[in-house]
Formats: C-alpha cells, structure tokens, sequence
C-alpha cells in the first residue's frame, strides 16, 4: 500500500499544470508582446499626467486589434501549425522557380547585369532632384557617409573577421584632419589646404592610425580585440573632447566647406546637398570598385583564410599579422574619406559627433546588410538609416530608435547572414547549422574553435 501510495505521489509531482503547460506559456507570451506594442505604438505620455498615456492606450480599440492578432498568432501556432508549413511551403516553392530562372539569367548574362547596373546609377544620379531638401541632407549626412563607413569596417569585420567596436575613431581622425589642414582648429597648419587637397591627406592619416592600432594589438582575437579597439575610440574620443588648445573641445570649430579655385573657374558647394551628394556617389563608387577588386585578389583571399582559421592560415604560409594590418589600415582609409566630406557639408566639427553609439550602430549596418557582402552593406546601411528618419513625426523621438532595435532582433534571428550575404557567408551558416563544421565562420580561435 505504501509503495503505491508513493507511485501516485511521484506520478502527481511529475504532473504538469496546464498554465505550466509550453502551449500557454506562449499564450502568455504573446499577450504580453501585444500588450507592450499597445503601449509602445499609442499616445505618447504627458508630464502633466503620467497616466494620459495608460488611459489612452488601454482603453481604446488599438489594445483589442493587438490581443486579436497575439490571439490569431497564437491559434495558428498550436492548431494549424502543419497546413500552415505545407501552405508556406508550397507557396515558397512556387515562388522558388521563377526566382531560381531570374537569378540564373542574371549570373549567366553580363549585358543584363550592366544594363540594370546603368539603370540603378541614373535612378542615384536623379534623386536629389525627386525628394525635398530635408531628405536631400539625410542623405548626405548619414546615408552616403555612413555607406562609405561600413564598406571600410566590411573589410575588417566581414573580410578578415576582426571584431571592431571603435571604428569611428578612424572617422574623428579624417574630420579633424580636414579641420586642421583648413585651419578651423585653434592650432594653425603650415600651410592651409583646399578641402580637395586634404583628402589623400586624411586617409594617409587614418591608415597610419589603423597601422599603430594594429601593431601592437593584432595578435589578439575576439573578445580581447574587441574591448582594444573600444578603448582606441574612447582615447580618441576623450583626447577630441578634453584636449581644448587643439581641438576647441565640445565647442568644435567652423569648418569651411569645399570649393573649386581655378584660373578661370571657381565654385563654391555652400549649403547646397547636391554638389556633395554627387561627389559621396563618385566615392562610394569608386570604393566599391577597388574593393571589388581586392576582394577577389591574393589579399581578399588571405582574409578569408584568416577569417575561417588564423591558424590553418599561419600554417599554409599566411603572414596573418601583416594581412590583418592591412585590413586594419585599407578598412579605415574610407573613414578619412568620410570624415572629410562630413565636416564639411555640416560645417562644424565637434567631439560629440564621435561617441560610441556611432561605432555600434555601424556595426549594427554591416551585419544587417550581410557580412562580407558589399551589396547587402550598401543595402542594410541605406534602410537603417532611412528608417529613422521615415518614422520622424509618426513616432516620438525617444521610440524611434526602438523600433530599429526591434528590426535588428527580428532580423538575427530569422536571417542571420543578413540581407543580401555574400556565399560563402550562406555556405558557413548552412555548414554550421548542419553540424559539419564549428561556428560560422567569425571570430576565429586556434583551430577553427569559435569564441
């Protein structure tokens, strides 16, 4: 009797409750998404009342519409879920064939691919001319300098994969360069530059810059190399900010913008977008096309191999630490490039153009977009930027960065490799998640062992 009595008390325990139950886990889950993006998209909260926003977004019809659509969700889920996945599939696979022949065509037929590449670029040159002037400075202060910026850290982070969480320190460099040589500083040049000029000037310096980073700290990995790199931002962040005599400080100086001074011909891009926004366009253009370049050369090949294991590489021969410098250096060359046209289309320089947030966000651009893809770092780094400021008016400013970190999840967890990866980015993923190999290709350790 007693060795039943305790059967049924074990059988008891092992019972589970149905509100313990992973069905209704996620019920409650979902309910609670729902009740928070209420929250999140309805009335903005008062100082005058605290609880305005409460009583506005808990009574209207807005709550109901998301607990309807947790509660949709939430009965396909559990009740429907396989005719949902044949419908999907059937459905992807559909679309599968028409999209396997266009991307066939597209690979197999050069005259295709010129002609929609020649489509885009008059589609690029013509829009300063469809879009208002607020959107032709969005254009020029984030998008395209930002595109310049993470088409550099592609090259450290997707290419060679080093993980980089101060690359906006190579930006401070190339503006404060462009600040120096034209004489906005308190500090007076030997000889003052036209903007033009101190181009190749910046990214002389951020190469070096990217060099005395990487000498003394390239034989770290992951981890490490991370908070090094976050420690170079923040000396150069603080050094910009406190070292007043030379860089005026959070005060910043008036920089000049750019001008063409000939014998017989001058002009003056002034505050006019559009003269700066051509000459981002040529630059990204011809960056694209270098790097193009470099990426399927002995060095791009060298990075992947660093990439995928540093020590497999070391041992075929590879000089990973001088190929890591190169990526260091090539990577922050575009910065300079950036930081010059930057201060120079907004006309002030300060050291709170520089902080840390900057470098994340990046970050955030190029794995978005794809790691070691140009196209999706082009892509990722246009969309995030577009994002905020087409939600300017629709949403308070303190949201509406939140709904960039919300796309960010969404994004890792149902693509990963980003937008528009690269192959061998995709070919990793798949390898990783078929067990074939270790991790997925980043942040490499001896013998291919993933941090």
């Amino acid at each position: 009797m007693s060795t039943q009595t305790s059967i049924q008390r074990a059988a008891m325990l092992r019972k589970v409750a149905w509100y313990q139950q992973p069905r209704f886990k996620r019920l409650v889950a979902l309910l609670a998404t729902a009740v928070v993006l209420a929250q999140v998209t309805g009335a903005d909260p008062s100082r005058r009342d605290i609880f305005h926003a409460l009583r506005e977004n808990f009574t209207g019809v807005a709550i109901w519409v998301w607990l309807a659509l947790a509660l949709l969700i939430w009965v396909v889920r559990e009740f429907a879920h396989e005719q949902a996945r044949t419908v999907w599939g059937s459905t992807r696979s559909a679309a599968g064939r028409p999209v396997g022949v266009v991307r066939r065509t597209w690979e197999s037929d050069a005259r295709l691919r010129y002609g929609a590449l020649a489509v885009l670029l008059v589609f690029v040159l013509a829009v300063p001319f469809l879009v208002s002037n607020h959107w032709q400075t969005v254009m020029v202060h984030k998008i395209a300098i930002f595109m310049l910026l993470a088409i550099g850290l592609n090259v450290v982070v997707g290419w060679a994969g080093m993980l980089d969480l101060g690359f906006i320190a190579f930006f401070a460099i190339g503006a404060y360069s462009a600040a120096f040589w034209t004489g906005a500083l308190p500090v007076q040049p030997p000889v003052e530059l036209n903007n033009f000029l101190v181009i190749p000037l910046a990214i002389v310096a951020c190469l070096v810059a990217g060099v005395l980073l990487g000498a003394p700290t390239l034989r770290l990995r992951g981890d490490y190399l991370a908070i090094v790199t976050l420690g170079f931002h923040e000396i150069v962040y603080l050094t910009a900010k406190n070292w007043t005599a030379v860089t005026n400080g959070s005060s910043g100086a008036v920089v000049d913008g750019f001008e063409i001074s000939l014998s017989f011909w001058q002009y003056e891009f002034g505050l006019d977008n559009k003269p700066y926004y051509y000459f981002l366009v040529a630059s990204i253009c011809l960056v694209v096309f270098l790097f193009l370049r470099l990426e399927h050369s002995r060095v791009g090949r060298a990075w992947t191999a660093i990439r995928e294991d540093e020590v497999a590489a070391a041992a075929t021969g590879i000089n990973t630490v001088r190929m890591k410098l190169l990526a260091f250096a090539i990577g922050a060359s575009t910065s300079g490039v950036a930081g010059v046209v930057y201060v120079s289309a907004l006309g002030h320089i300060g050291s709170e153009l520089f902080i840390i947030l900057t470098s994340v966000l990046v970050l955030s651009y190029v794995i978005f977009g794809g790691m070691g893809s140009i196209p999706g770092v082009l892509v990722g780094s246009a969309l995030l930027l577009w994002l905020p400021e087409r939600l300017r008016g629709m949403v308070s400013e303190e949201d509406r960065y939140m709904y960039l970190g919300a796309l960010l999840v969404i994004m890792m967890i149902y693509r990963p490799q980003g937008m528009l990866p690269s192959k061998r980015r995709q070919r990793e993923l798949r390898l990783a998640e078929e067990g074939i190999v270790e991790g997925d290709g980043t942040g490499s350790q001896p013998g291919g062992k993933q941090a």
